[in-house]
């Protein structure tokens, strides 16, 4: 018998955020991780600029009420330039 088939529908993948930095030259392995972002590598500049930029971007998109999987790429790009401390 097979099973009943669950109204429920499952949820796909979840979009997630990667940062990588390469300008690392003190030999520190820095890894900051979150609910939905990874942030790996950088000098320590680079890599809290990264999380800095990675926290405001999800800051600014649960003020458009909007979550990772929805925005659009050109949207998303706009909001992490505008995340990005100068």
């Amino acid at each position: 018998m097979s099973k009943p088939k669950s109204s429920r529908k499952r949820p796909g993948p979840r979009a997630s955020l990667l940062g990588v930095g390469l300008d690392n030259t003190d030999g520190h392995k820095r890894v900051t991780r979150g609910e939905r972002f990874t942030i790996a590598g950088g000098s320590e500049e680079t890599h809290e600029r990264m999380t800095e930029t990675v926290v405001k971007t999800f800051e600014e998109l649960k003020q458009r009420r909007k979550d990772l999987n929805e925005v659009e790429p050109t949207e998303l790009a706009e909001i992490i330039g505008k995340s990005t401390p100068r």
